[in-house]
This record gives C-alpha cells, sequence and structure tokens, in this order.
C-alpha cells in the first residue's frame, strides 16, 4: 500500500483571539508572531485558520521561531524530469480518448454540427462550464463564510437570520446583520462573501 503525501499547509492563514484578529498572512508569519501569544494560556482562545477555505489549522507552537517556521514551510517538491523531445507529426493537445454512449440522433446531430463531434461535444462541455462558474463560485463563497461564521460568530446576535440571508442569497440582509458584530470578524466575511452574492439580490 502506498502512503499518500502530507497535505500542504496553506499559504496565508489569520489568527484570531476571541472576536479580535491578532495575525494574518503567509503562514509562517503567522505562526511566529503567535508563538509569544501561544507561551501564555489566553482567554478567550486562540483560533487559527486557513484565509482562504476557512478551515481550522491546529498549529505546534512549540520551540524557537525557525522550528516553528520550520514545521508549517513546506519541503522541496518533488523532482520533474525533462520531457524527451518530440518527433515530427502532431502534437498531443493533452485529449485522452474515452468511450461515450449515445443515441443514433445524437450521432446524427452531432456530425452536422461545424468541426465534428468531438469540437462540438468540446464547445458543449465548455459552455456549460462556463454558465455554472457564477453559481458554483456563489456556492463555494457561502460555504466558506459559513464554516467561519458557525467557529466564531455562533453566540452573536442575529447568527440565524445572517445565516439565511448567506444562503439565501439576501445580501443586503446578510450585511445587516453582520454590521453589528465585532469589526474584525465583519471585515473578515466582507472579504470571503466578495464573490457570494449577485449584487442586486436583496
Amino acid at each position: 500500500m502506498t502512503a499518500s503525501s502530507p497535505a500542504l499547509p496553506p499559504s496565508d492563514a489569520i489568527a484570531f483571539l476571541g472576536h479580535r484578529c491578532v495575525a494574518r498572512g503567509p503562514i509562517a508569519d503567522v505562526a511566529a508572531a503567535l508563538r509569544t501569544l501561544a507561551a501564555a494560556p489566553t482567554d478567550p482562545p486562540l483560533l487559527v485558520f486557513d484565509a482562504v477555505t476557512s478551515a481550522p489549522i491546529d498549529l505546534d507552537l512549540r520551540g524557537t521561531e525557525a522550528e516553528v517556521r520550520a514545521r508549517v514551510t513546506p519541503g522541496p517538491g518533488p523532482r520533474v524530469e525533462a520531457e524527451p523531445p518530440r518527433g515530427p507529426g502532431r502534437p498531443r493537445l493533452g485529449v485522452v480518448s474515452k468511450e461515450i454512449t449515445l443515441l443514433p440522433r445524437h450521432w446524427t446531430w452531432l456530425g452536422q454540427q461545424r468541426g465534428g463531434a468531438s469540437a462540438t461535444i468540446r464547445r458543449l462541455i465548455d459552455a456549460e462550464r462556463s454558465r455554472d462558474e457564477g453559481p458554483a463560485r456563489r456556492r463555494r463563497a457561502r460555504e466558506v463564510a459559513y464554516q467561519f461564521m458557525s467557529h466564531l460568530a455562533g453566540n452573536l446576535p442575529g447568527f440565524e437570520d445572517a445565516t439565511r440571508a448567506l444562503f439565501g442569497g439576501h445580501a443586503r440582509a446578510f450585511r445587516a446583520r453582520v454590521a453589528a458584530w465585532p469589526t474584525d470578524v465583519g471585515t473578515h466575511l466582507t472579504t470571503l462573501t466578495a464573490d457570494a452574492f449577485v449584487e442586486d439580490d436583496g
């Protein structure tokens, strides 16, 4: 059984002491900044998140600053061998040949399209991906914002209403609820929800 490679740490992190942001930036810099802060027990607790995905990060802050930085700094990646020179002929364009099953009427229609069946299928897939890009981006932004909210804002007034507004796509209602929350929490949520709403969604 082949062991899987360890996950790389995120590039940027954000740290909160209660509702106050105490560090943000490259994770090695954040870890170094938190080292002295974490030397004594804190109340409220110190929480660290991936600044992009809102995933909680458990930092090992023991030891010297160099040791703390080394634990969150990725090592060199795998060596990449140079590709041998290609011979004459058509270049490989990343095309992968696989089988798809269609009914006769589908093949008939595809054969009548500009560029033939393969080019038409590629155009249809690209068009569908482009159409889905906006909704998918908004969905991801809402999920990331909710993950952060659930850790830091679950006990704040209006949390339930803010959650409903977030997933309902109601930008003004969400921002009105968040405006009453501690400044650093609201500021980070503004960043996380930059792609979460259609601006005229109410």
